[in-house]
């Protein structure tokens, strides 16, 4: 058999308890990708919270004393250094919010077309 008939070849076809385990597989996936996203918009929102009452605070006295935890240490700063800081960590945490969303779709789409493919549909 040539190599190009070899890739033409199905795979062998999936036992139940293979398809089974795949599906579920395929849903614990799915479903840590959206616990993910949902800790990250949490603490995105927890960002921009924090940024309105710096906002406030840079308005009124940008040299006022702030605490932030760095590692579990607490460090003492400034209003302005504190505030670029923490605009920063909120940009990148929608930006990897925005990358699990592209996965999870991905995923999502992989899911159905596994169970079109072997005919799966859930318990009612």
């Amino acid at each position: 058999m040539s190599s190009a008939t070899k890739a033409k070849a199905k795979p062998t076809p999936l036992s139940d308890q293979e398809i089974q385990q795949t599906y579920v597989r395929l849903q614990n996936e799915l479903q840590a990708l959206a616990r993910k996203i949902g800790e990250l918009e949490s603490e995105a929102d927890e960002h921009s919270l924090v940024l309105t009452t710096l906002d406030e605070a840079l308005v009124e006295d940008p040299d006022r004393k702030c605490f932030r935890l760095i590692g579990g240490v607490l460090v003492e700063s400034s209003v302005k250094d504190v505030n670029p800081a923490l605009k920063t960590n909120r940009d990148g945490i929608r930006k990897v919010i925005a990358t699990l969303a592209e996965q999870y779709k991905t995923k999502e789409k992989d899911l159905d077309k596994f169970k079109q493919e072997y005919n799966i549909r859930p318990v009612q």
